[in-house]
């Protein structure tokens, strides 16, 4: 994902950033974003561009990879807890 602005203002404060979870969901979303849009470019023949796959996104597989990152992180957690 491309840095910020303020990478180069204050370094430490990206790398706070870097290290919310905040900023991993949205980048992790993000990626999940750029590869649909390759796919789906891909089964097009041609670039559908960012903001075609991303509402095709949302609409068509948002809600179920948000159900299996949430899976996942409750099965790191129960792992964790042992």
């Amino acid at each position: 994902m491309d840095q910020p602005f303020c990478t180069n203002h204050n370094p430490a404060a990206f790398q706070l950033l870097l290290r919310s979870s905040l900023y991993r969901e949205l980048a992790a979303e993000r990626e999940e974003i750029m590869r649909h849009k390759w796919i789906e470019s891909e089964k097009a023949g041609r670039d559908i561009g960012y903001e075609s796959a991303l509402v095709n996104w949302i609409v068509h597989h948002r809600a179920g990879w948000k159900r299996s990152r949430h899976r996942q992180s409750l099965s790191i957690d129960a792992r964790i807890n042992e």
